[in-house]
């Protein structure tokens, strides 16, 4: 049965669907509502809920719940996820699966509280230093958001990563029809040893360089730490240890790369000029792509549902057969970077950008569509 769903309210839904039963956050617009609804959802499963005294508290409690065995969760906004980027380094750094959510809001600071924006797409990326691993999903309708959210919890667990999952406040507050039964639900579990407590070594890499996680409490002794590490946990700055471990972090998630990366697409099949576009955008340029259809344009889509890893070949094999990208995202040009880094002069790059805390229309997408057919031609 199909019931109309707030876009956060399916992001708390499908956390429950996917077995997290620990949520640690503080209230931040425009997630605060993923907050509430944990807090009503979580006690009827047997879960905890917590409200934290600040975000940086906040990602540590879900580590900690994470190493202990349970699915967790957290969810912020532009500053809170800035708070949060030195836990998130460790969680990559020591391989503890966590979700974070991030409804992206107007910057940089406290910016626009209320107003939609895209510009944490590079923070999501390198928010952290030094050489990480992650996984960020980018859903553009409620229905999208129930998916890639339990899609994150399979892709942390499995890989055991940060998974995050980056939408616009648009999404976060718009309310759709959709039939939560219909939607597909990720499966994904954590390695576990296969051997006893006394064998276990916490960071000796499986077949697929994924380690396999104890839990706290249940027999296995072993130290997390933020420093680089041996095979055992313990602390090291030996460059063979060091250089194979920032190799092994990066490699797990390349080789998972075809279950990891998603994009959807509208239209491309004989697209001259394909637009790039995600989350709010590119529920606009659907709706461009279609009129500019109506007026003989020969537009598509290409959507990515996955940033990072960002989809390199797709896009690559696109750019070798258009006239030209056109990017258009809600910042001043994060995701366009990556697409000239593809495309690598194969076509013409054209920025469609807005940073003014209201949505790209697609009369915006419409009109540079119109401007690079007439560069072309």
């Amino acid at each position: 049965m199909s019931q109309l769903v707030q876009g956060n309210e399916a992001c708390a839904r499908a956390a429950i669907a996917s077995g997290c039963r620990f949520f640690a956050g503080y209230p931040i617009t425009p997630s605060s509502e993923i907050g509430e609804s944990m807090a009503r959802l979580l006690p009827d499963v047997g879960g905890v809920f917590v409200q934290m005294e600040d975000e940086i508290a906040s990602l540590g409690a879900v580590l900690g719940a994470s190493l202990g065995g349970a699915r967790a969760l957290t969810a912020t906004s532009g500053p809170g996820f800035t708070l949060m980027q030195e836990h998130i380094g460790y969680a990559a750094l020591a391989e503890i699966p966590c979700v974070v959510v991030d409804v992206m809001r107007g910057g940089p600071s406290t910016g626009l509280p209320t107003r939609p924006s895209q510009g944490d797409v590079m923070q999501a990326r390198w928010g952290t230093h030094g050489d990480h691993p992650v996984v960020a999903l980018a859903p553009y309708s409620s229905a999208e958001v129930f998916e890639l959210t339990s899609r994150a919890f399979a892709l942390s667990e499995r890989l055991r990563v940060p998974a995050l999952v980056l939408y616009d406040e648009v999404i976060g507050h718009l309310r759709e029809r959709v039939d939560i039964a219909d939607v597909p639900l990720a499966r994904g579990e954590r390695p576990r040893p296969s051997v006893g407590p006394a064998a276990y070594e916490a960071y000796a890499p499986g077949p697929d360089l994924v380690p396999p996680l104890a839990d706290f409490g249940r027999g296995y002794r072993f130290h997390v730490t933020g420093l680089t590490h041996d095979e055992r946990g313990k602390p090291t700055d030996d460059p063979a240890i060091v250089g194979a471990l920032h190799r092994r972090l990066q490699e797990k998630v390349v080789r998972a790369r075809d279950d990891v990366v998603s994009v959807a697409t509208v239209a491309l099949e004989d697209a001259e000029v394909a637009i790039v576009a995600y989350g709010v955008a590119a529920r606009a340029a659907e709706r461009a792509v279609s009129d500019a259809r109506a007026r003989g344009l020969r537009a598509g889509l290409f959507r990515p549902r996955t940033l990072w890893p960002f989809p390199d070949a797709e896009l690559r094999g696109l750019a070798s057969r258009v006239r030209a990208l056109v990017v258009a995202e809600m910042n001043l040009g994060q995701l366009l970077l990556e697409v000239e880094r593809v495309a690598a002069g194969r076509t013409h790059v054209e920025p469609c950008l807005r940073a003014d805390g209201t949505p790209l229309t697609p009369e915006d997408i419409g009109t540079a569509i119109g401007e690079v057919i007439g560069a072309a031609v």
